[in-house]
């Protein structure tokens, strides 16, 4: 074991002892029972919809038990950091409403809540671990690690760096002490228990009580000592950081439910009281017969940013979340469900489907259920960062997007749903707005053309249409207008009609129909033809009709 002289030496002079963090750091003022739960992204990548999932989850928990949530940023991996992860972290959070109680923007005092940030933090910690000989310095080149993970599988062993395959467990410290005369880089690793045999036991929160065997691995706590700021690897981190934030609940990913032993170890070596663990099951997706991870790489829809740029509202996708987590809450309204308490013991311990379809689903009818005012404001919201035309045109027309937004809506027993984001508002609105509605050219326009009418009969249409039009307000008389002008021109009284005697009319009733609506909205299928002319107004409605008749 290294003289207390020689390890202090590798450290600030100043750096403090542990009992300075303890003090700074003190137990939470909180209600017995209260909850403290963290989220820790990494900057390596931008969020995955599983970090929404399980920060709702530490957000319900938290402050339903009066304890605290907090977001620290984990990014101890700075190589692989990603540009712009840190601002698509708020953008996310902001956005599904999962502000924290504390984290970098809002501060706290159990911080830096950025892991790069606490370097003096982790270091007294592994000072403490080599001055007990619980860690020490290992030297090990890369070319030295390969050749013993290559021996130990060609001899069917267990891959590591442990025991007599540790080669600088037990060092001479005259050994040691000439690697660092000769400024030969090292890290730091924990000295594992040497418990050979003894089994890992713990209660997860959601799992119940779980074993397995205990880590044999000498871990590195302390990354490379040619690399500047020294920082810890995750694993060494968590440890301090949860116990330092006083944390005393840490929902992850079931990923990590291996890592439990050796995090078991570097908490009973700091002397630090364990946390508990609830491991969630992965989101999954679909994949033919067959079920796996959503993954960032291959699904779209995995990204955070995939439901902010579509336009989702937060509150549907966080209800469909949250009966992920608690079957329960699925069957419940979803105002009632957003809510209701999210529990852990009623979490699957298999991995819930994101089904997009379903999604869709509730999306449309969560926003059936909103004024035209709500959505107005929304889209304008939304679309001032993904559509600025749509904003602009919005802006300008505010009593027309009022009025297309209440046609089979307002007043409406069974309220459309043709609406599930906010991003389809062009496409199932935007007819409305002369200038977003892509006006008919024509007879000869191919929308027109698909319907099989004469053009001159088309061009008749139209012209008798316009000339008798009146604004009417009910709507059985305003259809009466199509009925005469079709009767005028030939058009059979029914399909049926028509399918008997193809080339005794022009087309039956629905042509005719067809002809004025693909005129007002540019589609075989709209709301409404009469609400839609309420809406527009008849100059609007004369005028889309006139382009017809060149």
């Amino acid at each position: 074991m290294l003289d207390r002289a020689v390890i202090d030496a590798l450290f600030p002079a100043d750096l403090p002892e542990p009992e300075h963090w303890e003090q700074q750091y003190p137990a939470r003022d909180l209600p017995e029972g209260a909850l403290v739960t963290r989220l820790g992204p990494s900057p390596t990548g931008f969020v995955h919809l599983g970090g929404i999932y399980v920060g709702l989850i530490d957000q319900d928990v938290a402050r339903r038990s009066g304890g605290r949530y907090l977001v620290r940023v984990e990014d101890t991996d700075q190589s692989r950091e990603v540009e712009g992860a840190l601002e698509q972290f708020e953008r996310g959070f902001r956005y599904f409403g999962l502000a924290a109680d504390e984290d970098i923007d809002r501060g706290g005092g159990y911080g830096p809540y950025q892991q790069s940030a606490r370097e003096r933090i982790y270091l007294t910690y592994v000072r403490e671990l080599l001055r007990q000989g619980k860690a020490y310095l290992d030297f090990a080149t890369k070319e030295e690690l390969a050749a013993i993970t290559q021996r130990q599988q060609a001899t069917k062993l267990p891959t590591g760096y442990y025991g007599s395959w540790a080669i600088w467990r037990d060092a001479d410290p005259a050994d040691v002490r000439a690697k660092l005369d000769a400024g030969a880089p090292y890290v730091v690793r924990f000295r594992a228990p040497d418990d050979t045999g003894a089994r890992a036991r713990f209660t997860d929160a959601i799992r119940g009580p779980l074993e397995a065997e205990a880590n044999r691995n000498d871990v590195v706590i302390l990354k490379s000592s040619d690399q500047s700021p020294r920082l810890p690897t995750y694993h060494f981190a968590h440890a301090v950081d949860d116990h330092l934030m006083r944390v005393n609940l840490v929902i992850r990913g079931d990923e990590w439910i291996s890592s439990v032993p050796v995090h078991q170890q570097l908490f009973a070596a700091l002397g630090f009281e364990p946390v508990t663990y609830a491991h969630i099951a992965p989101l999954m997706k679909q994949e033919g017969g067959s079920k796996r991870k959503l993954s960032k790489r291959k699904d779209p829809e995995a990204s955070v940013d995939f439901y902010i740029e579509a336009g989702y509202p937060a509150e549907a996708v966080l209800y469909y979340l949250r009966g992920l987590a608690n079957g329960r809450l699925a069957e419940m309204p979803l105002e009632q469900a957003l809510t209701e308490p999210i529990n852990l013991d009623e979490c699957g311990v298999a991995g819930p489907l994101v089904d997009l379809v379903k999604l869709d689903d509730i999306a449309a009818d969560h926003i059936a259920t909103l004024s035209g005012a709500t959505i107005l404001e929304a889209v304008r919201t939304w679309a001032e960062r993904f559509d600025p035309e749509l904003r602009r045109v919005l802006d300008e027309e505010p009593d027309l997007a009022l009025r297309a937004l209440a046609v089979e809506r307002e007043g409406a027993e069974n309220p459309r749903k043709d609406l599930k984001k906010w991003s389809e508002f062009r496409a199932v609105y935007g007819f409305f707005f002369p200038q977003l509605h892509a006006a008919v050219t024509g007879p000869d326009d191919e929308r027109i053309a698909a319907l099989g009418v004469d053009p001159a009969v088309v061009r008749a249409v139209a012209r008798d249409f316009a000339a008798d039009y009146r604004q009417l307000d009910d709507g059985q008389e305003w259809f009466d207008q199509i009925r005469a002008v079709a009767a005028k021109h030939g058009f059979a009284r029914n399909a049926k009609e028509f399918k008997k005697n193809p080339e005794g009319f022009p087309g039956s009733i629905r042509e005719a129909s067809q002809i004025i609506r693909i005129a007002l909205t540019g589609s075989t299928r709209s709301p409404d033809l009469h609400a839609i002319t309420q809406a527009l107004g008849q100059e609007e409605v004369l005028g889309r009709i006139a382009a017809l008749t060149k």
